[in-house]
């Protein structure tokens, strides 16, 4: 029996109205609806589609019948991964289906598949699906990419509605599903997750931000009585996980003793950094319409929310925000790591400017000029990139609306579902505190009126600069080639653990050249439902050389490497540079 019940927005707390009404059908191919270019010249633009040019067919299946159910509104993720190991990025999408009850156990062949994709010379992509292992059925939302076995090679996490997956790279090109030997046991609806060597013991742990404890029965309406998708305030949050790596392949549940249970929150995105710079790596999630967690490490197994102390938990005005794709990075060139959210239509997305250890962060958002712009859209994955190698990082936006509003203007045959399609932005950074809404520049990756969730980035091509790879919801994957005029030369700086290798996720790595050093961290988890090229990526602008290359590994230890020529890929491999005391 469905239960209906008015939809409140996000930031309010008041009891809903119950209604009784009769919910009408939606078309399904209405929902399906791709969305039209508004600016398809895009003359002057600085990325290129090449979604089709590449073989990349992918199409977000997300079960929509018309009944509005919350989970379809939320999903899917992507990622880049090199899973073949043959040196190049691969393409990995979550799909899902609303035909099971029980989506975790569905296996029926009606069910979609997720999609993984082969990089080919060209670059061409070619689905390896069949057969590989991570043709998974569960309702699919977001992916981390990580080595937890220590062999060199990227696992994959899924996060689900339904019981999460782990699955064991073999080093064939297939995987194994290891979630029940490796002891991990993660139901309800998981959203992003990250590989996290939080302890520093030399592996990689799992933390999962998960969100609303989901009752398909429930259906809500708008004010008007129409029928429209749940906000995250009509169920209880749920909280978080976090699975420490034993070592042997299991993984054990440490949420409660860790104090990561002691709050509840909607998490929807989570990215892990060394705040404070004390050494240990946080922990900070992006929670829907509640107080954001900032998760301090105390060395001890255990953990502090101190988001509230160190002025993360809400935005300027002291309110809770829609908390969706978040990133960490150095947006102000002054070596710390700064927070940049992404939130609802109308809350606009948020800036916090890390001010140091002792001061904490502060909300620059209207100043920096990501305000404004941000207003009418709802943010979803977003990204940090130095699009034109100035040494400056910008931003990308992946937008989509959760409730039905006008269609965005240059929609020329609205339907239900352009009503929550919207352009996504890129912001350029002018290296002076301000950013600013780069039209133009975005070409048809800020042109198109789509409904996007999950955004990546990597150097698809091998050519030095980041491209991006996002995911519509109900709609297509799309690959945009970074053609940016180059302000500068580049380098990109592949951080490898001891043998047997993988990527040394959470190292820190700060380059000089040119009398100016820039920060970057091997990472691969933040954005939203996502995991993007781990390497460290340096926009250097004008310099003829680099000087050097400090690692400061996830064990504490910290490490000098020689510089050299710009316009290359250099790998470091953890013992085999000059020790920094």
């Amino acid at each position: 029996m469905l239960r209906f019940r008015t939809c409140r927005p996000f930031h309010q707390r008041t009891p809903p109205r119950s209604l009784s009404i009769s919910l009408p059908p939606l078309v399904l191919s209405t929902l399906l609806h791709l969305g039209p270019s508004v600016d398809t010249a895009a003359a002057g633009a600085w990325f290129t589609e090449i979604t089709e040019e590449t073989g990349l067919d992918f199409v977000h299946d997300s079960g929509a019948k018309g009944g509005l159910e919350m989970p379809e509104s939320v999903s899917p993720g992507c990622a880049f991964l090199d899973y073949d190991e043959d040196g190049d990025l691969d393409l990995y999408f979550t799909n899902g289906s609303l035909e099971f009850s029980d989506p975790g156990a569905a296996d029926g062949p009606q069910a979609p598949t997720n999609r993984l994709y082969r990089q080919d010379p060209g670059p061409r992509f070619v689905e390896t699906t069949a057969g590989s292992g991570l043709d998974d059925r569960s309702y699919g939302m977001g992916i981390a990419v990580g080595d937890y076995d220590g062999d060199g090679r990227a696992d994959v996490y899924v996060t689900n509605l339904g019981r999460d997956r782990l699955f064991r790279n073999r080093g064939d090109g297939t995987f194994e599903d290891v979630t029940e030997a490796a002891g991990i046991d993660v139901p309800g609806w998981s959203c992003s997750a990250s590989f996290v060597d939080y302890d520093h013991d030399g592996d990689l742990d799992i933390f999962v931000a998960r969100y609303v404890d989901y009752s398909p029965e429930l259906r809500c309406t708008d004010p008007t009585g129409r029928p429209e998708y749940c906000g995250p305030l009509e169920f209880p949050p749920m909280i978080d996980v976090l699975l420490r790596n034993d070592g042997d392949g299991t993984f054990t549940d440490i949420s409660e003793s860790s104090g990561i249970a002691d709050v509840a929150g909607a998490g929807l995105g989570v990215v892990c950094e060394d705040f404070d710079e004390d050494g240990r790596v946080d922990i900070y999630v992006a929670n829907d319409a509640y107080a954001n967690h900032l998760w301090m490490y105390q060395g001890d197994d255990t953990f502090l929310d101190d988001a509230l102390l160190l002025g993360v938990a809400y935005n300027i005005q002291g309110m809770a925000e829609a908390g969706m794709g978040v990133l960490a990075a150095d947006l102000d060139n002054d070596l710390d790591f700064d927070l940049f959210m992404t939130h609802l239509r109308n809350e606009s997305n948020t800036l916090y400017v890390n001010e140091g250890p002792e001061i904490g962060f502060e909300d620059r958002t209207a100043g920096w000029g990501l305000g404004s712009p941000s207003m009418p859209t709802t943010g979803f994955g977003t990204v940090a990139l130095d699009v034109e190698l100035d040494g400056d990082l910008d931003l990308y936006v992946g937008n989509g609306s959760v409730n039905r509003g006008d269609p965005w203007p240059g929609v020329e045959v609205p339907t239900p579902w352009d009503r929550y399609a919207e352009p996504n932005h890129l912001y350029l950074n002018d290296g002076d505190a301000r950013f600013t809404l780069a039209v133009e520049e975005a070409g048809t990756m800020g042109s198109r009126i789509e409904w996007t969730r999950g955004v990546a980035v990597g150097d698809v091509d091998a050519d030095g600069d980041l491209d991006v790879l996002l995911v519509n919801g109900h709609g297509p994957a799309r690959l945009y080639r970074n053609d940016a005029p180059r302000a500068g030369r580049w380098l990109i700086v592949r951080a490898i653990k001891a043998p047997p290798g993988g990527d040394a996720l959470g190292a820190i790595v700060t380059v000089t050249a040119g009398g100016r050093r820039i920060m970057r961290t091997v990472r691969a988890a933040f954005s939203y439902l996502s995991s993007s090229d781990p390497r460290a990526h340096f926009g250097l602008g004008q310099v003829e050389s680099v000087d050097e290359i400090l690692v400061a590994w996830p064990d504490g230890t910290r490490e000098r490497f020689p510089g050299g020529p710009p316009d290359r890929v250099v790998e470091v491999v953890h013992g085999q540079g000059t020790v920094v005391p």
